[in-house]
């Protein structure tokens, strides 16, 4: 092959049209990739990542292989990344080139690069190499100067920096050659948004929902916590704390804040991350609608979308690949996975957090084993990547008691939190710890009352205390745990709180999946101890518009023979430690700093064997598939997962329960689990299947009784895949196991 022969990126598109030429692949690539990057200081770093990360291609053998695999669908198979990677690396990018090395296959370590770069096939490189005058003539001979000063200063800062370039690489490598195959004009990007625009439209829509309500003794509260962030959105781009007591509007207030302050200080775009799918998906659906939703204003992104349901189209799926999307809602998983991934699916995306406001919701449900990775991270983005970050909760905890969060100043949104809690107080405690009370006696307690809500620790004693309840009239007692599917779960909330509303006698058992953006108003709560955030969000459910003539009543209560899950011991511990009968109560906001540091000193997170601090080494390093899959074990020579960055360390087992579908569903659920189980499964199938999937705890699998319910859909295993449920299925308590069985909270 001639050198002045054309050189190729990427065959014609399916049905015809024209080739897709290397040296505009570059270019394009190079240039939208600057385009993403250079608000936050990468642009020139990702221009010329660009630049180089397809030279590979110019290979004679490389462009041999495309020219035989053109209409097959099969793979060229040659590498293409070595030689641009590095080059970039010799030419002062250094442990930037990892971008190019990793924009098919993800991020490695970077300290292995010299063993990455020895892969590569010496006579291609040279071929390639040869091109180089040609494709990129005008690269300089040092491309040191491109790193901001800052990022060579601080590994932390410039491992975060690398992350966020290699991110609007493969974003810009994607939307380029999708450009090409879709034969677009330009590359699909999002206009900017008009956030002056938006802001205005949702308060607009924010006063005529409160409008049309009935109204609470607690909304003049709630308007004066609104008026407090939407006031602080004109302060300077920093971090902030909106340490709100539960039911005091913290999901409007602090969208409120972020569409204003994305207005007057240029964000970009509103990111709003929660613990859990159920809050998710139910903030999404107020977002949409205060914001007039056009379909391309409110992405929901998570594990549980389905999108092919009603309202949501093309845009959805597209937008959710790299959160091109004025205002995203997400959960705490995806938006820390993608951040510390090295995939680049995963990582496209993470490019959008810089120049964004994220507002972190119910932060308490931070797991503590990864609390120093994700602060640190936290803290760069605002220091040096101009993101300001929202942490939102009604027991805020004290992250400045961690050296991570060190020379980072806060401003509350709230003028006093201690006089807003005073204020917004609308419950008495109570303790029932010694002695310690059975779960039948309270479940006897509840069902006393017209209307009570009981809230325990595991799947098994809910199950115990509804047991107790069986013989009541239909409609009194219902249940709700992750035993039960999402689609079951959510019917049983709508029957719930029609029922209250309607003031009808109305008991309810639950695990903690109650205590976080579920909003019922309960006269009396019975809470089973556990950590003070959890006791107080419970209690958020008592007398929570505040009608009561007399406080709601929330009864803690240490259940004899009651299970724990075992990540819970250490915080109860501390909880009995400064909270009680003859102590605090849990809504003295004094006493949750020494709580607070007295977990973390119990936890020992910042103990350098930690595998929170051992992360932040491996960071510190640039080991990125170290800092996702773990460090390699010498004995095993596989990667240790227990060492690596996981917001959830035990995942489960996902189940199918058709048993949970009517009539007119379970025949859609069984052709989609027939689907799922032929040769050619589609996610949309999967995603479809979503309202009937729930999660078993690993532990399970060591019982055969329960696995021999389990039947895998896909291979011949449960572990780590999808499995239909053939045992039993309560109508009112969902997966039928025997309490012995489970003894975890789902």
């Amino acid at each position: 092959m001639s050198i002045n022969c054309p050189l190729w990126a990427h065959t014609p598109p399916p049905g015809g049209g024209a080739w897709h030429a290397l040296d505009a692949h570059l270019r394009g690539t190079a240039e939208l990739g600057r385009r993403f990057a250079e608000p936050f200081g990468g642009g020139e770093i990702t221009y010329w990542l660009g630049r180089l990360h397809d030279l590979g291609k110019a290979s004679h053998a490389w462009q041999r292989r495309l020219a035989l695999v053109v209409g097959t669908g099969e793979r060229v198979g040659i590498d293409h990344k070595v030689v641009g990677a590095r080059l970039a690396f010799e030419r002062g990018l250094r442990g930037f080139a990892v971008a190019i090395l990793g924009h098919h296959g993800g991020l490695v370590d970077v300290p292995s690069l010299g063993k990455e770069f020895a892969k590569g096939v010496a006579a291609d490189n040279a071929d390639a190499l040869r091109s180089l005058a040609t494709l990129v003539p005008d690269l300089p001979d040092d491309l040191s100067g491109a790193v901001p000063p800052s990022w060579l200063q601080d590994p932390l800062a410039g491992e975060l920096g690398a992350r966020l370039c290699f991110s609007a690489l493969v974003d810009a490598d994607f939307l380029d050659t999708e450009a090409h195959f879709r034969q677009l004009t330009t590359p699909r990007v999002a206009v900017e948004p008009d956030f002056k625009l938006l802001a205005e439209r949702f308060e607009a829509a924010r006063v005529r929902r409160l409008s049309g309500r009935r109204g609470s003794p607690v909304d003049v509260l709630r308007e004066q916590v609104y008026a407090d962030c939407v006031a602080g959105a004109a302060s300077p781009p920093g971090i902030f704390r909106l340490p709100a007591p539960t039911g005091a509007g913290k999901t409007l207030a602090a969208a409120g804040f972020g569409l204003r302050h994305a207005a007057l200080h240029g964000h970009r775009r509103v990111i709003v991350a929660v613990p859990f799918l159920t809050i998710t998906e139910q903030n999404a659906a107020v977002y949409r609608d205060l914001l007039g939703d056009d379909g391309q204003v409110v992405l929901e992104h998570h594990s549980g979308v389905d999108w092919d349901a009603a309202g949501r189209g093309p845009w959805d799926r597209l937008a959710a690949e790299n959160w091109d999307a004025p205002f995203v809602v997400t959960t705490f998983v995806r938006l820390f996975e993608s951040l510390y991934g090295r995939k680049p699916s995963a990582m496209r995306r993470v490019h959008r957090l810089a120049g964004a406001v994220i507002i972190l919701d119910e932060i308490q449900a931070l797991p503590h084993a990864m609390l120093a990775p994700i602060l640190s991270g936290l803290k760069l983005l605002v220091k040096h990547f101009g993101t300001t970050v929202v942490l939102s909760s009604a027991t805020q905890p004290d992250f400045w008691a961690l050296r991570e969060f060190d020379e980072l100043d806060p401003v509350d949104l709230v003028e006093s939190p201690k006089r807003l809690a005073s204020q917004l107080r609308r419950v008495r405690f109570e303790w029932q710890v010694d002695p310690e009370p059975s779960l039948a006696d309270i479940a006897d307690q509840a069902a006393a009352l017209d209307a009570a809500l009981v809230v325990v620790n595991t799947t098994a004693d809910a199950v115990a205390v509804h047991g107790c309840w069986r013989d009541m009239p239909s409609g009194h007692a219902w249940h709700l745990s992750t035993r039960m599917c999402p689609r079951h779960r959510r019917r049983v909330l709508e029957a719930v709180r029609a029922r209250l509303a309607a003031g009808q006698r109305t008991l309810l058992v639950s695990t903690q999946l109650i205590e976080a953006g579920v909003d019922l108003d309960y006269p009396a709560v019975f809470r089973a101890m556990a950590p003070v955030d959890s006791l107080l969000q419970a209690a958020g459910r008592a007398n929570r518009d505040g009608r009561m003539s007399e406080p709601g009543r929330v009864v803690i209560f240490s259940p004899a023979g009651g299970g724990m899950p075992p990540g819970y011991r250490i915080a109860v511990d501390q909880t009995r430690l400064h909270f009680g009968p003859d102590r605090r109560q849990p809504d003295d906001l004094d006493a949750h700093p020494l709580y607070y540091q007295g977990l973390y000193d119990a936890l020992a997170l910042q103990d350098p064997m930690h595998v929170g601090q051992r992360i932040q080494d491996a960071r510190r390093r640039w080991e990125f598939q170290t800092v996702a899959s773990g460090p390699m074990d010498p004995r095993t020579k596989a990667r240790d997962l227990r060492l690596a960055f996981r917001m959830i360390t035990e995942s489960g087992v996902a189940v199918v329960t058709p048993q949970a579908a009517d009539d007119n569903e379970q025949r859609e659920v069984r052709a989609l689990i027939d689907a799922l189980r032929g040769d050619m499964p589609s996610a949309a199938d999967f995603r479809r299947l979503q309202p009937f999937i729930t999660t078993l705890h690993p532990s399970l699998l060591r019982r055969p009784e329960v696995l021999a319910q389990l039947d895998p859909i896909k291979g011949e295993s449960v572990l780590g895949g999808l499995a239909e449920w053939r045992g039993g299925y309560d109508e009112a308590t969902g997966i039928d196991l025997d309490p012995a069985v489970e003894e975890f909270l789902l």
